[in-house]
């Protein structure tokens, strides 16, 4: 699930194995080892692929992951520049340098985990997300900065997990050196923010 923004300004040993066995055998009575929601999601879905019923086996998952996801810290698990708008999440092409030509847009891919998912209308879901830019030279010093650079909502029936964009920043005015430039991406309905920093270089021709 894709949104985007353009603007002007991306052996374990034989011991080792035996400590472990003898960490768990040591465990007492009073504190059992147990399965988590997960692993009891997995069991009910494969109950239900046995029976022959993929399609409930893979709803079955779904909505476990999902309320795993939104356990999970909201963070950035990917930041790239890359030499094209990618089409579909996890179809980037990632560029083999942070140097660019003056004039050349900078393109940056994102993917996100953690975003918050509330319940709108009849059985839909939306999340929002939103990205601040700041853009700073070498010594980390400001050169400009803009907040809600980017806004973007989905709304579905599903809260999907492959979410992702891409942030077009373009530079043409810039001199040739070398920059950080800065993106806060900020769960909108989880109120919560993460930061990514990428350096890269203008090239003096």
């Amino acid at each position: 699930m894709r949104q985007t923004a353009k603007h002007s300004l991306r052996a374990f040993s034989r011991g080792a194995a035996m400590a472990l066995a003898g960490l768990i055998a040591g465990l007492s009575p009073a504190e059992p080892l147990q399965a988590g929601p997960l692993a009891d999601a997995a069991a009910k879905a494969e109950e239900k692929s046995a029976s022959g019923d993929s399609k409930a086996a893979f709803d079955i998952m779904r909505e476990a992951f999902g309320d795993f996801s939104e356990s999970l810290p909201f963070t950035v698990s990917l930041a790239t520049f890359v030499s094209e708008k990618p089409p579909a999440y996890g179809a980037y092409s990632a560029r083999s340098s942070a140097i660019f030509k003056r004039g050349e847009p900078i393109v940056t891919y994102l993917e996100l985990i953690g975003l918050t998912w509330n319940e709108v209308g009849k059985e839909k879901q939306q999340a929002n997300f939103t990205v601040d830019l700041q853009l700073a030279d070498s010594k980390g010093d400001t050169l400009a900065e803009q907040k809600g650079f980017g806004n973007f909502t989905f709304t579905g029936h599903v809260r999907n997990q492959e979410i992702f964009t891409h942030l077009t920043l373009d530079v043409s005015g810039a001199a040739a050196g070398d920059y950080v430039l800065r993106y806060i991406v900020n769960d909108v309905y989880g109120g919560h923010s993460a930061p990514v920093e990428l350096p890269f270089t203008i090239a003096t021709q």
